[in-house]
């Protein structure tokens, strides 16, 4: 009899109509021309020394990182994110983001090498934006996947971590 409930559910999902799908859209809060869609620049993500592109369109903005670690053997690392205008305080797009991340957190060494470690968080950024510019600062809170050496020691366990960013783009 239990095999039935999701043949059940299914003939009643694809008898529903989704007409109105734009009810499930975040608000679109960046006006056309605030500024340059795709941007380029710089930046520093806790000891991870970047460039990124960043793309701005009417929901938030989306960006990469790639770079390298200022520690040991500068093992390269690299971040993908969205942040979503919540809060924008008045002249040009400025305001507080909230932003959703994932990729690389931090580089550690373990038996004499160092290896990135992977994760993601959430962050709530302070962002400078016109249309010639892009400067963010955030502080997020993340965590990443757990690292045990040779002997089976944990080196980074999995626990919040505090993530500060700065980042400085300009408009292509």
């Amino acid at each position: 009899m239990k095999k039935i409930y999701p043949l059940v559910l299914l003939g009643v999902l694809s008898q529903t109509a989704w007409a109105d799908i734009s009810r499930f859209k975040p608000e679109a809060k960046l006006t056309e021309g605030a500024a340059s869609t795709w941007n380029v620049g710089a930046g520093v993500t806790q000891k991870l020394l970047h460039v990124n592109g960043e793309w701005v369109n009417p929901y938030g903005i989306a960006y990469a990182k790639a770079g390298s670690y200022l520690n040991g053997d500068h093992k390269v690392g690299g971040q993908v994110g969205f942040r979503y205008p919540y809060y924008l305080t008045g002249t040009n797009q400025n305001g507080y983001y909230f932003g959703l991340y994932a990729g690389s957190i931090e580089s550690k060494e373990i038996d004499g090498d160092d290896k990135t470690r992977l994760g993601g968080g959430v962050d709530l950024a302070y962002v400078w934006l016109d249309k010639e510019r892009i400067s963010t600062l955030s502080v997020g809170m993340g965590t990443g996947e757990k690292l045990k050496d040779s002997k089976g020691n944990i080196v980074a366990d999995i626990e919040p971590r505090l993530q500060i960013s700065y980042s400085l783009s300009f408009g292509l």
